[in-house]
């Protein structure tokens, strides 16, 4: 059945709380009206254009090397019907849901402006597609992320043709059946119109919002997680005084050394070595965390400048515009994701720094001569029982695996279309990995979750501070002590799920009020 939760779509206003809400659950949208007196002026423009009898790209020509060759008026539906059929080239697993439905909500906010020279029958049509949960075929792989995503928006608009396969709750059905189904007729594409649906970054911006939300949230446990483990190890909170963050000034490391104090206010664990502890400083993967994590955020706040503001642009290729003299159609190059694909790598920085020093912790706490007191590897009777010794090898892994996956995208290049398209920005690939990086990330913040854990409870007869508790009792809902060696693959995954669930997260939002800048 089709959500009943209501989205309305003004252009350019689309807001990240939107973007998360279509990307969470299935919605249903209707475009503001104010938006079909544009959307009519510039299919009226189109017209105009072709009846001047001139050549205009895309509109009555061949693309790409192809667009010294003019089409004739009476082949201008065949030109974009074959246009996307041809280019309906893509590969690999199909995108998730999610992704798609943020794919089909941006094309819709893009064309709405008033600048691609579609019909309003077309928008309309994406938007049946969506409030009725049908969800295209689109191969992940087959974009480079410039002359717009082609290949995966062509597979996109095959179910809004009717052809080709889609899904519905899951089931993979043909489109022109799921059409049918829903009520609804296919798009036969007028000129200009298949350009248009397939010309933009709306794919690679999607990928990279999921990345995007996935940093957002892993920022945000990896905090409570880092503040667990520096009260497991008996760690200091002097590196989080506000004197030390306010005199460098950096956005994130404030916000994140404010709420490493509050997490670990109160905590007795804390209070039982203020005196009498002969350790001078910690290392820097406890109390280096505002430094490393805060600047993290800060450039996961990058980010999102640069993809709330692709989400409410338009970035197909002619543009149409009306001069003084008549509408006239511009080529440019909007579709180049440039901008897309450096804040996905940028992202893929953070999402790999995040895990990286989540690692070190880990590794802190299964040392005997790191970890204030805890027994070798976490585990009572050690060399009997191995603890948590392999599991740090596994957040070893995962940490050396997206150091390679964090080679920035972008600096990468290919020409195509007989060198026409000859650089490119790679930013599809370069959200898509991302998805993959925060996996990893999430298990090695879990793993650490597991360890800080497990060393809260070997601190017998002390609690950790009130914040800190309730994390650690949302682990324990999941996860018993580890008291003896057992099959460990399980608990990882299930404190995976829960970094995942950002449910670490919920007791302490207040803190985050003023972490993400476009918010």
């Amino acid at each position: 059945m089709p959500s009943t939760q209501t989205l309305s779509l003004i252009p350019r206003k689309l807001t990240f709380a939107q973007l998360r809400q279509v990307y969470d659950s299935p919605v249903q949208v209707s475009l503001d009206d104010s938006a079909y007196k544009d959307i009519d002026a510039s299919h009226d423009c189109v017209k105009e254009i072709i009846a001047r009898d001139k050549s205009a790209y895309g509109i009555n020509t061949g693309f790409g090397l192809l667009a010294k060759t003019r089409i004739s008026d009476d082949q201008l539906g065949l030109l974009q019907y074959n246009l996307i059929v041809s280019h309906s080239v893509g590969t690999g697993e199909r995108l998730e849901d999610g992704v798609v439905r943020l794919i089909m909500v941006m094309k819709v906010a893009s064309l709405a402006q008033g600048f691609s020279g579609v019909r309003r029958e077309v928008i309309d049509g994406l938007i049946g597609l969506i409030n009725h949960d049908i969800i295209p075929h689109i191969p992940a792989k087959g974009s480079v992320g410039a002359s717009g995503d082609l290949a995966p928006l062509s597979h996109m608009t095959l179910t809004l043709l009717g052809q080709g396969t889609c899904y519905i709750n899951g089931k993979e059905m043909s489109a022109k059946d799921a059409l049918a189904q829903a009520g609804l007729e296919p798009v036969t594409l007028a000129a200009k119109e298949g350009l248009a649906l397939i010309n933009g970054t709306q794919v690679s911006t999607a990928l990279t919002l999921r990345g995007y939300f996935l940093a957002r949230d892993l920022v945000a446990t990896a905090t409570v997680v880092g503040a667990l483990s520096v009260d497991a190890a008996r760690g200091s909170d002097s590196p989080f005084d506000a004197r030390i963050h306010e005199v460098r000034g950096h956005h994130g490391q404030i916000q994140v050394a404010k709420a490493h104090r509050r997490l670990i206010a109160g905590s007795e664990i804390r209070a039982s070595h203020t005196e009498n502890d002969d350790r001078v400083q910690d290392p820097y993967c406890l109390r280096c965390q505002p430094q490393v994590v805060g600047a993290c955020l800060d450039i996961i706040n990058q980010a999102g400048n640069t993809l709330l503001i692709e989400a409410n642009a338009v970035t197909d290729n002619p543009l149409i515009f009306r001069n003084e003299d008549g509408p006239v159609a511009i080529s440019g190059g909007n579709f180049h994701a440039e901008p897309v694909a450096f804040a996905a790598d940028t992202l893929a920085l953070a999402i790999a720094e995040i895990g990286s020093m989540s690692e070190r912790r880990v590794a802190l706490l299964i040392d005997a001569t790191l970890n204030g007191g805890l027994p070798p590897f976490l585990v009572d009777n050690p060399g009997v029982n191995s603890g948590f010794m392999i599991a740090h090898v596994t957040a070893a892994a995962l940490a050396s695996e997206n150091k390679s996956l964090a080679h920035p995208a972008s600096v990468d290049s290919i020409p195509t279309s007989a060198n026409q398209e000859d650089h490119v920005s790679m930013a599809t690939f370069a959200g898509r990995r991302l998805y993959d990086m925060a996996q990893n990330t999430a298990t090695i913040v879990g793993i650490e979750l597991l360890a800080a854990g497990q060393g809260i409870d070997f601190h017998k007869g002390l609690q950790t501070s009130e914040l800190l508790t309730k994390a650690y009792q949302l682990l324990r809902e999941k996860v018993s002590f580890y008291d003896k060696d057992r099959y460990l693959a399980p608990d990882i995954e299930a404190a995976k799920q829960l970094v995942l669930s950002a449910a670490l997260n919920t007791h302490w939002s207040e803190l985050r009020a003023d972490w993400f800048l476009q918010d």
